[in-house]
C-alpha cells in the first residue's frame, strides 16, 4: 500500500485491527464469571473501557512492515495492552494521580474500590506474561520469543515505565532541566511505545537493519506522543479526552509546556514525528501505515 493510500485508509485499518485485538483480548482474558468473579470483572471492566489500542497496533503494524503475519505478533500485542491497562488502573489510584474518570467512565477503583483496583492492576500485569509464555504455538523461534519477553519486561519495569512514573511523582512541583525531562518522558511513556514496534519487528523476523528503523521510529513516536499529551492537558477538553483535563497543571507535573512553553513543544512534536516518518522510509510501502500513524499521533484530540 502506498503512503497516500495508507493515510486515506488509516482510520479503517485501525478500526479493523482494533477489532482483532479486542477479539484476542476476549479469548485470552479469564471469563468474568470465573471465580473469584470480582477480580475478573474488574480486569475486564478496565480492558474493555475503550482506548486507542495504540501499543498493540504498533506491534501488529511493525510485524507486517517486516513481512510477518498478524498471528506472529498477536500474543505480544495482547500482552502490551494488558500492561498498558494495568498502568492506567494504578495511575488513577488516590496514591498516584487520584483520577475519577478514565476513557469517559469511572475509573476501576471508583467502581470496585481501591483494594480491588490494586489487585486488578497486579493481575493484568502478571496475566500479560502468562499470555507471552503460553504462546508457544506461534511460529517464532524460541530465542526470539525470549527476547520479546525480556524486552517487554524491561520496558515495563524500573528501567522503563515504572522508573519514569517514579521520576514523574518525585518531580511534582519541581523545576526540571531539559535533559532530566527527556529521560522522564522517554521512560514513562516512550519505553512501552518503543518496545511495542520493536517486538512487532522481532515477531515478524526483522533483520538488524529493519529493526534499527523500527527502533528509531518508536523512539521518536513515543516522545512525540507524550509531548502531544502534555499539550492536550492544557488545550484539550475532558469530554474529548475521556479524562480530566488540566490535571498536570493542578498537580504541578513536569511537562514539556512547563519547561519549554507551548509553541516550542508543538515545534518539537512536529520535528519528532517527521523523524519518525523518515525512519520507516527504508521499509518502503510496508512502512506506509507506520508513517501514517505518526500523523494520527500528531493530530489526536484524546
Amino acid at each position: 500500500m502506498s503512503e497516500a493510500g495508507a493515510i486515506r485508509n488509516l482510520g479503517e485499518i485501525m478500526a479493523a485491527y482494533r477489532g482483532l485485538v479486542d477479539a484476542a483480548l476476549e479469548r485470552w482474558l479469564p471469563p468474568a464469571g470465573e471465580p473469584p468473579r470480582t477480580i475478573h470483572e474488574a480486569m475486564r471492566y478496565s480492558v474493555f473501557a475503550g482506548g486507542k489500542r495504540l501499543r498493540p497496533l504498533l506491534a501488529l503494524f511493525g510485524c507486517e512492515a517486516v513481512g510477518g503475519t498478524l498471528d506472529d505478533a498477536m500474543p505480544a500485542a495482547v500482552a502490551l495492552e494488558l500492561i498498558h491497562t494495568y498502568s492506567l488502573v494504578h495511575d488513577d489510584l488516590p496514591a498516584m494521580d487520584d483520577d475519577d474518570f478514565r476513557r469517559g467512565r469511572p475509573t476501576c477503583h471508583k467502581v470496585y474500590g481501591e483494594a480491588i483496583g490494586i489487585l486488578a492492576g497486579d493481575a493484568l500485569l502478571t496475566h500479560a506474561f502468562q499470555v507471552l509464555g503460553d504462546s508457544a504455538g506461534v511460529g517464532i523461534p524460541a530465542e526470539r520469543r525470549l527476547q520479546i519477553i525480556a524486552e517487554i519486561a524491561a520496558a515495563a519495569g524500573s528501567a522503563g515505565m515504572v522508573g519514569g512514573q517514579t521520576m514523574d511523582i518525585q518531580a511534582e512541583g519541581k523545576a526540571l532541566d531539559p535533559e532530566t525531562l527527556l529521560t522522564l518522558h522517554s521512560k514513562k511513556t516512550g519505553a512501552l511505545l518503543r518496545v511495542s514496534v520493536r517486538v512487532g519487528g522481532l515477531a515478524g523476523g526483522a533483520d538488524d537493519a529493519a529493526l534499527a528503523c523500527l527502533t528509531r521510529y518508536g523512539e521518536r513516536l513515543g516522545l512525540a506522543f507524550q509531548i502531544v499529551d502534555d499539550i492536550l492537558d492544557i488545550e484539550g477538553n475532558s469530554a474529548e479526552m475521556g479524562k480530566t483535563a488540566g490535571s498536570d497543571l493542578r498537580k504541578k507535573k513536569a511537562t514539556y509546556p512547563a519547561v519549554f512553553g507551548l509553541d516550542a513543544s508543538r515545534r518539537e512534536s512536529i520535528r519528532l514525528l517527521e523523524e519518525a516518518r523518515e525512519a520507516v522510509q527504508p521499509l518502503g510501502e510496508k512502512g506506509a501505515v507506520l508513517a501514517a500513524l505518526a500523523d494520527f499521533v500528531g493530530n489526536r484530540r484524546s
